[in-house]
Order: C-alpha cells, then sequence, then structure tokens
C-alpha cells in the first residue's frame, strides 16, 4: 500500500505518519512535510524522486504530474487502466493525506496583499484531492487531521479502509474543495481590482457563495406539509443558536428553532457582565415579556407578568444560570423551549419531571455583542437580500433630547431597556416599560397607531399600570395621534429615531403634554 502525504497543516502528521510505517505502508511526501516525516526517522519517498521529474516553479508544479494522478486515479477493477499504469511503471496510491494552502486564514489576515492571496491558492492540492475522491472505491482521501484515528483505526483492526468510510471521506473531501474554490470566488469578487498592495474591497461580493452544514432533518417546517431541515455556517459564531447542547426533551421544530434564535439574541444584548439578570419569553418570534431581576426567577417572574396568556407555549431564554428557585417557577407553566448558559442539578431535577421541555444550553459570549452574525440574509423570489446585521447600539450620551422636559436617570434607564427590547420586536413595534420590565408590547402591525392600542391593551389585560411608564418605537412617529395615545395611558418619556417630516409636530405635542423625548438618529426596522 501506498499513501502520498503533502499537507500545510501539520497537526499529528509525524505521529500519523509514523502509524502508518508501523503497519508497512509506504510513504511518498513533498517538500516540507516529507523533510519533517524524515526529520522524525520515518522512511519516505519525496515525490521528485517518486516520479523523476524535480519540482519547479517554486513548487507550483510538483504533484501535477501522470505517475501521481495515474496512481490515483487507475481503477482498480478494470484491467485495462491497470495495464496503461503497469506500461508505464507507475505504482497505485491508495491513500491520500492532503490539507491545503491556508486561503482563508490568510486573507482574513487585514494586511493581506493580492499578491499573498494568489500565492495561497492551492493547485496541486485540489487536483489530487478530487483525483482521490472521484476513485474513491480504491483511494481513501483525509483531508482533515481529524480523519486521521478513524482510519488507522481501520487499517490496524481490519486490514484496509472500510468502503462506507472511503465514501464519506471522498464526500468530506469534495466538500472541503467546495468551500475552498468558494472562498477564493467571495473573495476576488470582492475586489474592485488588481492592486500592488492591500486591495480594495466590496462589502458585498459581485458572487456570493453560502455554505452550510446540516445539523439535522426536522420533522417539518413552519407547516406539516412542509420539509425542512437544520443548518449552521462552516464556521458557526462562539455563542450563537447553532453551538447550542440539547440537554433534554423532544427534536426541536423548525418553529422552535426560529423563535429560539429571536429569544436567544434578544437577551444575549443584555451581555453576560451585566448587574442584572435578564429573561426573555418569546412568542410567535416577538418578545412577549422581557425584564430584569436581581435572579433569573425574578427576571422570569417580571418577564411573565407582562402577558401571561402569550407566555404559555414560550420560549424563555436567560443570560444568567437557571436554579432551582427559577426552575420551580417555570416548570408550573408549559414552555416549549428553555435556554440559559447553565443549569444548576437542581434545576435539571426539576424538569426531569417534564420531559418534554426542550432545555438547550448555550455559553454567552464574554464580552457583550460578540457571537453575532455580520450580515443578514432572507430569500425573495428566485434572489436573495443580503445586509450588515442590525448590530448597532446605543448609550446616553448617543441620545438627543428633543423636548423640553428632560429625562430623570430613571426614566433614562427606562428609556434604554425600552429601545433594546424594541429592536428585536417585528415593525411596527411599540413597547411599553418600567424598572426593568416591559408592560405592554405592540408587534407587526401595519400601523404604529395600532400598535401603540394594541401594547396599552395589553397591558391592561395583565393587569399593569402604565402610570410614569416609558416607551419605545422602533421607527418615528409619522403623526402625533400615536404618541397621544401612548401618552392618554400613562406614558411620561419616549425613545425614537426622529426623521418624519412631521418631527416638529410630534414634538410640539410632547412639549404640550409634557413628557421628555428623546432621538436615537436610528431606527430598527424588524421585519
Amino acid at each position: 500500500m501506498h499513501a502520498l502525504i503533502s499537507v500545510s497543516d501539520k497537526t499529528g502528521i509525524v505521529e500519523f505518519a509514523r502509524e502508518l510505517h508501523s503497519l508497512g505502508v509506504t510513504l511518498l511526501s513533498t517538500g516540507g512535510t516529507a523533510k519533517l516525516i524524515a526529520g522524525a526517522g520515518i522512511p519516505v519517498t519525496e515525490v521528485a524522486d517518486h516520479t523523476g521529474f524535480p519540482e519547479m516553479l517554486d513548487g507550483r508544479v510538483k504533484t501535477l504530474h501522470p505517475t501521481i494522478h495515474g496512481g490515483l486515479l487507475a481503477r482498480r477493477d478494470l484491467p485495462e487502466h491497470m495495464a496503461a499504469i503497469a506500461a508505464h511503471g507507475i505504482p497505485t496510491i491508495d491513500l491520500l493525506v492532503v490539507n491545503l494552502y491556508p486561503f482563508e486564514a490568510t486573507v482574513a489576515s487585514p494586511g493581506c496583499t493580492l499578491a499573498e492571496a494568489i500565492e495561497n491558492i492551492d493547485i496541486g492540492g485540489p487536483a489530487m484531492v478530487r483525483s482521490a475522491a472521484k476513485n474513491w472505491r480504491d483511494v481513501a482521501v483525509l483531508t482533515d487531521a481529524s480523519q486521521y484515528a478513524g482510519v488507522v483505526g481501520e487499517l490496524r483492526s481490519l486490514g484496509a479502509v472500510l468502503e462506507e468510510t472511503k465514501f464519506a471521506l471522498a464526500v468530506a473531501a469534495f466538500n472541503r474543495i467546495a468551500d475552498y474554490d468558494a472562498a477564493i470566488s467571495d473573495y476576488l469578487s470582492s475586489l474592485r481590482g488588481p492592486s500592488d498592495g492591500v486591495p480594495d474591497r466590496e462589502e458585498f461580493p459581485a458572487q456570493a457563495n453560502g455554505r452550510f452544514v446540516k445539523l439535522q432533518d426536522l420533522r417539518y417546517g413552519e407547516n406539516p406539509h412542509q420539509r425542512a431541515a437544520f443548518y449552521r455556517d462552516m464556521k458557526p459564531a462562539p455563542g450563537s443558536l447553532v453551538t447550542a447542547k440539547q440537554l433534554q426533551g423532544k427534536e426541536l421544530s423548525y418553529n422552535n428553532i426560529a423563535d429560539a434564535d429571536a429569544a436567544w439574541e434578544c437577551v444575549k444584548s443584555f451581555g453576560a457582565d451585566d448587574a442584572a439578570s435578564a429573561c426573555v419569553i418569546v412568542k410567535h418570534a416577538n418578545p412577549c415579556g422581557v425584564a430584569l431581576g436581581a435572579s433569573s426567577a425574578e427576571a422570569y417572574a417580571k418577564a411573565f407578568k407582562t402577558d401571561p396568556t402569550s407566555a404559555f407555549g414560550g420560549i424563555i431564554a436567560f443570560n444568567t444560570p437557571v436554579d432551582q428557585a427559577c426552575a420551580e417557577a417555570v416548570a408550573k407553566q408549559f414552555v416549549e423551549v428553555l435556554i440559559a448558559p447553565a443549569f444548576s442539578a437542581e434545576a435539571l431535577a426539576v424538569f426531569a419531571a417534564k420531559p418534554n421541555a426542550r432545555l438547550l444550553q448555550i455559553d454567552l459570549p464574554a464580552v457583550a455583542g460578540a457571537g453575532r452574525n455580520s450580515h443578514d440574509t432572507r430569500r425573495v423570489g428566485s434572489g436573495l437580500l443580503i445586509q450588515t446585521a442590525d448590530n448597532h447600539e446605543i448609550s446616553a450620551a448617543d441620545l438627543k433630547v428633543v423636548s423640553m422636559r428632560r429625562p430623570t436617570p430613571a426614566q433614562m434607564q427606562d428609556l434604554l431597556f425600552a429601545w433594546k427590547v424594541a429592536k428585536y420586536v417585528k415593525s411596527n413595534a411599540i413597547v411599553f416599560c418600567a424598572g426593568g420590565m416591559t408592560l405592554g408590547v405592540g408587534a407587526g402591525q401595519m400601523s404604529r397607531l395600532d400598535s401603540a392600542r394594541i401594547a396599552s391593551i395589553k397591558a391592561e389585560a395583565a393587569g399593569l399600570s402604565l402610570e410614569g411608564s416609558a416607551v419605545a418605537s422602533d421607527a418615528f412617529f409619522p403623526f402625533r395621534d400615536g404618541l397621544d395615545v401612548v401618552i392618554d395611558v400613562g406614558a411620561t418619556s419616549v425613545i425614537q429615531p426622529g426623521g418624519s417630516m412631521r418631527d416638529d409636530e410630534v414634538v410640539a405635542a410632547a412639549n404640550e403634554r409634557d413628557i421628555a423625548m428623546v432621538f436615537t438618529g436610528v431606527r430598527h426596522f424588524r421585519h
């Protein structure tokens, strides 16, 4: 058996080569890899000696040779193939170990020049990988160090690599080549033109190549007649939903995942180092209750008060660990999914009595704002919309007070809290808050006036007073009527983007009604 080893990432390669040699495998290798293997005292033949043709053009040409590709592509079950390579003295290559030049890592460097990027486009490696993967029944192709142990195990116990394993390796190899080519295409398509230095790049490349890995098939999509699956990015961000560990419960559904993502992204916005615990309850992709508390149990109790009816069968997320007290409170209600950075042993024992409840554990990023998508995408017909993600954050220093009355420190805290929640409510969004909790949420209405009315109706239904509350509107008030509605039910401070043709009219109404109003200068439409 012959193995050809040519790797850029040399993690574990000496140990793997030693194992192959101990199994009687003849080793071929290239350049630096060959030197490394030989330096470890393991017999290895340089590819140049194997082909009888020297490496040339600074190593650009070394494996692009009939002796290499003939040994990889010859089908052992076709006598004419075997006769052809025998006539030319070409031995078969039965195992190929290749990982590619680090193109992705190279272009990720801020100072990467076009010349450096081009030099890190691998030619010989992908060609060999494709040859070996095409001939998968006869050649095992390894493209990642994580595959070494399994192959050695089969060779040691069975004397060969299983056909099922070789096919899986071939699929992984073609996927790796597809990812590699897509990364090259993304990079080159983003350039404004050739450059001798660091080239200028467009935010959105001329060709977008999405790459995702399937995590699981789902029972169905939004509705039972629709089919669905759950995929993740090639390199998922830490602290994102796709990194969740499910501790118990039924399989997640399509709607569970969509709602869980909305809840987790909202609760993440409160950070891991905030003084208070945050709880977010989501129903149909909208927060129906959000609150801060001294503990996860207190935060949940306050969030639940906002809309107990909608909270039934909701998705609940925390930014702090769930303890026994919190678990006992949540377990009194029907919950579809519960998400937290950790669960105490006592909390897990509480939920063991509710085996259908899905518990997801996700490590919360240590830095607030980390783990967010850089871009959002949406399918439209036969097209795709891509935008930079809405990761804009504001502080009190960013706000412009436009009313005669200035917000008090307590009102300012409520306004900032309301604004943070409104960002995750479907537009048109109106959110009443006070004391670190939502009091009424109006979401997804065609009219901002209707959103304001619905939010106040929900607060009344929950028995919550809106007197002295703060209100956030995700976009400007186009007329004073929406503002009058929220003031009529008790709001005394408002946060909104501003930017309407009738801003003067709305500000005048705020002054007439003697409330505080601040502008953010940024809107948060969420469609």
